[in-house]
């Protein structure tokens, strides 16, 4: 049976439907990232587990019972808020233990907790300072802090690293990645950065206009899209139409130049249908095994240089590519306006 359980669960306001059927089930330990752009029911699903929104329908389960009616004080969640939410007048150490003072845990164990709290993210040098006196990562890092006091069963993570700089959201997702796994805590992080959802989750799950559209691993997620949305939204993708030529051997036809496909939904296309074929930038490269599959002949647009990777802008008949590849001192790059062979294999050719 899952840890914690989303059934069916859908939210109104008014007549605006901002969640939409809403199924998920976790396991124990599971850490879960909500991923989509504003708008897209995200937060208000996370806000439903919470208690702070009621379901207009569905059912929310945590560890086989049934706590959708339940207020936000009646369920043992702890929240992590986009804003710090300090206490101003209290220090590090008092705002950590706020939620044991509010549970009446006798002192001494509330000390002995805020203590290892405090150790647990290495802040035991500001244990007596102020919010004011922190740097924003250090103030994220205490919020954390008290939510995991009262050892929730489920910690929420409402988009917790979008006010810090880049350099500090990637060392803190870690540490927040690396805490939660220690803890063996059921997580679910909410954001709008594929980045950060591809790079600590154990699933993902993509969300737009108040519908869920894929479940999965980041490397499902990513290497797997199964919709147009999912494959725009997550990392950069060249899209182009096509026909299918030969739904039996997966061939199709872009501007005269056949491609190769191994994708499964093939066989139950038509032969002439219209279909949309789509490729990531670094699934192309420069052919060098001219009997692979989709070796083609391209033109050379235009050349980026983007720090670690270099962009190459091809064209393939009449559409236009982008091709990705590691750059390096001693990188040979070819002349703007030249003829090159390039190739993908033909698991890398998606059709949507």
């Amino acid at each position: 049976m899952s840890y914690l359980s989303l059934t069916n669960v859908t939210k109104q306001f008014g007549d605006t439907v901002v969640v939409d059927s809403f199924n998920l089930e976790m396991e124990k330990g599971e850490f879960v990232s909500f991923l989509g752009p504003s708008g897209c029911g995200k937060t208000t699903t996370l806000r439903m587990v919470a208690g702070f929104e009621v379901p207009t329908s569905g059912t929310i389960k945590l560890d086989g019972v049934d706590i959708t009616d339940k207020a936000p004080n009646q369920r043992n969640v702890g929240m992590i808020f986009q804003a710090y939410a300090l206490f101003p007048n209290m220090t590090v150490a008092q705002n950590i233990g706020f939620g044991l003072k509010v549970r009446k845990m006798p002192s001494e164990e509330a000390k002995e907790r805020v203590n290892e709290m405090i150790s647990l993210i290495n802040l035991e040098k500001h244990a007596h300072k102020y919010p004011y006196q922190l740097s924003g990562g250090q103030q994220q890092r205490v919020s954390l802090a008290r939510a995991l006091a009262i050892r929730p069963d489920v910690l929420l993570l409402d988009e917790p690293l979008s006010a810090l700089d880049a350099k500090i959201r990637v060392s803190l997702r870690a540490e927040i990645r690396a805490i939660q796994k220690r803890l063996g805590i059921t997580a679910i992080f909410v954001t709008h950065d594929q980045e950060e959802a591809l790079s600590i989750s154990d699933r993902i799950v993509v969300m737009n206009v108040g519908e869920m559209e894929q479940v999965g691993t980041p490397f499902e997620i990513y290497n797997f899209p199964k919709t147009q949305f999912v494959a725009n939204f997550v990392g950069s993708l060249n899209n182009a139409d096509a026909e299918v030529v030969d739904p039996a051997n997966g061939i199709l036809a872009m501007d005269g130049v056949h491609f190769k496909t191994a994708d499964e939904g093939m066989k139950n296309r038509r032969k002439g249908e219209q279909v949309k074929i789509s490729v990531r930038p670094e699934r192309f490269s420069f052919a060098v095994e001219p009997l692979k599959d989709n070796v083609v002949e391209s033109t050379i647009e235009n050349i980026t240089f983007l720090g670690s990777v270099v962009r190459i802008q091809i064209s393939i008949g009449s559409t236009k590519f982008n091709m990705d590849t590691f750059n390096n001192p001693f990188l040979e790059l070819p002349a703007i306006g030249a003829k090159e062979k390039v190739m993908c294999s033909k698991e890398a050719v998606l059709v949507l």
